[in-house]
């Protein structure tokens, strides 16, 4: 599985650059990191995240007002503050933010990661998650991709929802038809590949500009990939 992309916005970027390093040494995060709370506004609307980390620096980096700001253009992705352990802050205060957590200052590197799969995992699975799949804003708990561009609605049943939900969990890397039919629809003896075939066929006449060349949920030896 491909690695999940933060968001880092801190005011020191020796301490950014540290601890960016040190989050992508366990090769399951790409972060992405900015020192101002500008360029984090910039760049929610330029990309996608799986987390933000944002911190908390008296005088240097307001991250509340980041985080309100964040929360204002309709970011859902679980967004971590890292605060100061002499700062009045405390969990109900990030909480009324907008923050999903917080991580005090100096911290223990496992104690932040344990944060940040948690909150990923949590909202990976919550009735918010919004992931973006190529022209499309994926919302899983309406069964639902909305066109960014056209501001178009595409309805989807409840098996092209679980089947764009496993692809885009395996992050661009190709799901046999045999584990889509067992993840999908489960050990059902009467399922076959030709009934998954069908609903890729469908699904593609939905999502495709051009279903006979696939360009978002594309056929590899095997199985498909989804290009997110």
């Amino acid at each position: 599985m491909s690695a999940k992309q933060i968001l880092l916005a801190v005011a020191e970027e020796p301490f950014g650059k540290v601890l960016a390093e040190q989050l992508e040494l366990h090769n399951e995060f790409a972060i992405i990191p900015v020192i101002s709370g500008d360029a984090a506004i910039q760049q929610i609307k330029s990309d996608y995240f799986d987390l933000i980390l944002l911190d908390i620096n008296p005088g240097k980096f307001n991250g509340s007002e980041v985080c309100k700001s964040m929360r204002k253009s309709h970011v859902k992705c679980p967004i971590i503050m890292l605060v100061p352990a002499d700062n009045n802050l405390n969990y109900q205060s990030v909480i009324e933010f907008g923050a999903n957590d917080c991580v005090e200052k100096p911290f223990k590197l496992e104690t932040l990661l344990t944060c940040i799969r948690s909150h990923i995992r949590k909202h990976e699975r919550s009735k918010n998650a919004e992931f973006n799949v190529g022209p499309y804003l994926f919302r899983p708990s309406t069964r639902q991709l909305f066109q960014i561009e056209n501001k178009n609605y595409v309805r989807l049943t409840d098996k092209e929802t679980s089947i764009l939900i496993y692809l885009f969990r395996a992050r661009n890397k190709a799901v046999s038809r045999d584990v889509l039919l067992s993840k999908v629809w489960g050990y059902n003896a009467h399922v076959t590949t030709h009934t998954l075939e069908t609903h890729i066929y469908r699904l593609r006449q939905k999502i495709e500009t051009n279903p006979t060349s696939a360009e978002i949920l594309i056929t590899e030896p095997g199985g498909y990939r989804l290009v997110s």
